[in-house]
């Protein structure tokens, strides 16, 4: 099914032939031509029935006989198909807010996530029947888009080559525009922003699932402490070296670097310690 336009005409025009129709029943019935006025009263009637009023952003579904006779997009009063049925579909923008979602991500651990979709219909005779009442059909989709997309991903990572629920707002944003879009078309409707609005581990393992990362902001920090420290060693003991200031054994290579090491890596401030004597006594 898809959207075409249906028959219209000026809703003016229409008025004037009703006032028309009108007026030759009048006459009629004054000159006792009684039948001429039934039947211009009967004409009156049926095109009084095609009068219809069309809002801004809002279409009409026109029906007759249970055929689709098209869509009538033009704002105004218009005059379309007498007696037909005729449904009017919203075009305005519109938000759907999921309720807040139980499920696992891709570790398995149990998050609590919901989500905003910003979404307006596009094909309103694809939203009238293909689907059975599109609003409750983007309701369900949209959370079952949600889930789907919640399974794909961990909550949080430390690693940057790896995309994360937490850590991607923009990159899950656009996967889980583009999975409910395409669960959407169908209905007529197009997605225009879908982002998260509520991410949080479960409450049941809140608690340890802070601690664990806590952990693991620790080791990834010390991680990288102890990268730049051997960095900054490498980098002092070739200079000394190059530069002559000092001239160097193994053992005595060993100690500097062990003392830059302990000075770098150490939560707290080192301690000075003078030797006054040879480092072989």
């Amino acid at each position: 099914m898809r959207e075409t336009d249906a028959w219209r005409m000026n809703g003016f025009a229409g008025i004037f032939i009703i006032a028309l129709l009108l007026a030759g029943t009048v006459f009629s019935v004054l000159q006792e031509q009684f039948v001429l006025g039934g039947i211009l009263v009967v004409l009156a009637v049926t095109v009084a029935s095609g009068i219809t009023l069309v809002q801004p952003n809002q279409s009409i579904v026109v029906i007759f006989l249970g055929k689709y006779m098209g869509t009538i997009r033009k704002e105004g009063i218009a005059l379309t198909i007498p007696f037909s049925i005729r449904r009017t579909i919203s075009l305005r923008v519109r938000n759907f807010n999921s309720k807040k979602l139980k499920v696992n991500d891709i570790n398995g651990n149990p998050i609590e996530i919901a989500a905003v979709i910003v979404y307006k219909v596009v094909d309103s005779a694809k939203a009238v029947f293909d689907v059975d009442q599109y609003e409750k059909f983007v309701d369900l989709q949209s959370e079952t888009a949600i889930r789907t997309v919640a399974t794909r991903y961990p909550y949080d990572t430390f690693d940057n080559d790896d995309l994360s629920l937490r850590g991607n707002a923009e990159e899950v944003a656009s996967e889980l525009n583009k999975e409910v879009q395409d669960r959407l078309t169908v209905a007529g409707v197009e997605v225009i922003e879908a982002r998260l609005t509520h991410l949080a581990y479960s409450t049941e393992i809140a608690q340890a699932m802070l601690q664990r990362q806590q952990a693991s902001a620790i080791i990834s920090a010390r991680k990288q402490i102890v990268d730049g420290a051997v960095g900054m060693v490498q980098d002092a003991i070739e200079r000394i070296e190059k530069e002559g200031i000092v001239d160097l054994d193994e053992e005595r290579r060993v100690a500097m670097i062990n003392n830059l090491l302990v000075s770098i890596v150490s939560d707290h401030g080192t301690q000075p310690v003078i030797n006054t004597g040879s480092l072989y006594q």
